[in-house]
């Protein structure tokens, strides 16, 4: 999976995890968020999500542990 992590409009990241055949750009264009903060792609490890890798067209890169945790959070059961 590839995913973005945006900033909202409090201020807090939120990831969009998104399949991936669609491109980092193209579905940045989709999202009505301002802030791009990193984006790459998303596996699911034997100890949790694993990020990696980026998008050159917007310039980013991903935050490997720091996305993960964003990811983890987001997706607790509540």
């Amino acid at each position: 999976m590839n995913y973005l992590i945006m900033e909202d409009f409090t201020g807090q990241p939120v990831p969009f995890i998104f399949p991936r055949r669609v491109d980092h750009g193209d579905m940045r264009e989709q999202l009505p968020y301002g802030l791009v903060i990193s984006c790459g792609q998303l596996e699911l490890g034997a100890d949790g999500f694993v990020c990696s890798g980026g998008n050159r067209e917007l310039g980013l890169a991903a935050r490997p542990e720091e996305d993960a945790a964003i990811i983890a959070t987001a997706l607790r059961q509540r």
